[in-house]
């Protein structure tokens, strides 16, 4: 049997927006339930057995928290006099003292987002390759709390996790960016990998170089948007449309990036022990005569 309850917001955070509903049976009622509807009351159809639900916070800014109710039983009167109450904990924030979390702040991994752009001259240019000569860094565990420049290594197998290339019509789509398996070639011809949503391609760096290849133009059609708009980061205003690649594998129609112009985009959202200073970028190009 089921039956129905209701769950209703009593306070909560400006950065909650959206949350996922589950019980205790490893069932989910409800995914992406705005933070209005459970202020006004929703209602979910559990099982008898239920005695838990979970509200689980999926937005952006918010790193699934998650929050475990008891069912309990109130009248109608009880649960119309649940009043929402907006509620926002002010913090002191104390800078450089753990490079640790570099990038992370309310426990959140906060994306460090870089984007070069090129142009070209009068013919149309082919894309070779991504040249990065950045300086990665991994610092060493404070012992006094206090932030030591000197206590830090620099690294060559750690980098940005994810790269864009794009021009007006074409796009790489989503690229996956892992560090070239070394003296393991069986491990290394597994790439590149062809994801859902992303493509997985190697990186290596040579001569104080971080460099990839192995990108073409995934656009299934061209008169469809490359890039949906994104509200929820003021500093990242575009996403990948995914509904318009095609991260299948090509024998052939592997369409280079080719254009008078060109915008390299790399993203690190997965780390914030990773340091990295971003001094120039190179993108060899081939005329392309036509």
């Amino acid at each position: 049997m089921a039956k129905a309850i209701i769950i209703k917001l009593k306070k909560a955070g400006s950065r909650l927006s959206v949350f996922s509903i589950s019980d205790d049976m490893g069932n989910i009622l409800a995914s992406n339930v705005p933070k209005a509807s459970l202020i006004s009351g929703f209602t979910v159809s559990v099982g008898d057995d239920a005695k838990v639900i979970t509200v689980a916070s999926t937005g952006i800014n918010c790193c699934n928290k998650s929050w475990n109710l008891p069912i309990v039983n109130l009248d109608v009167l009880n649960i119309a006099a649940i009043e929402f109450q907006q509620s926002n904990t002010a913090s002191l924030w104390r800078h450089l003292t753990n490079p640790t979390i570099y990038n992370k702040f309310y426990d959140c991994v906060q994306p460090y987002v870089i984007e070069y752009p090129f142009s070209y001259q009068y013919y149309d240019e082919i894309l070779q390759n991504i040249k990065d000569y950045s300086k990665v860094y991994r610092y060493l565990p404070s012992t006094d709390g206090v932030f030591n420049d000197n206590q830090k290594v620099e690294t060559d197998q750690y980098y940005f996790n994810k790269a864009i290339l794009y021009n007006g019509q074409q796009s790489s789509g989503v690229l996956e960016l892992v560090s070239k398996p070394i003296n393991n070639l069986s491990q290394y011809l597994k790439y590149p990998l062809y994801n859902t949503d992303s493509k997985t391609i190697t990186f290596t760096k040579s001569g104080n170089f971080y460099q990839y290849n192995t990108f073409w133009s995934l656009v299934k059609n061209k008169s469809v948007p490359l890039f949906l708009n994104s509200c929820q980061s003021m500093s990242v205003d575009k996403v990948v449309n995914q509904a318009n690649m095609d991260y299948s594998k090509r024998s052939f129609k592997k369409e280079p990036l080719r254009a008078k112009e060109l915008k390299v985009r790399h993203i690190l959202d997965n780390s914030s022990e990773t340091h990295i200073v971003s001094q120039f970028i190179t993108a060899p190009a081939q005329i392309s005569y036509k």
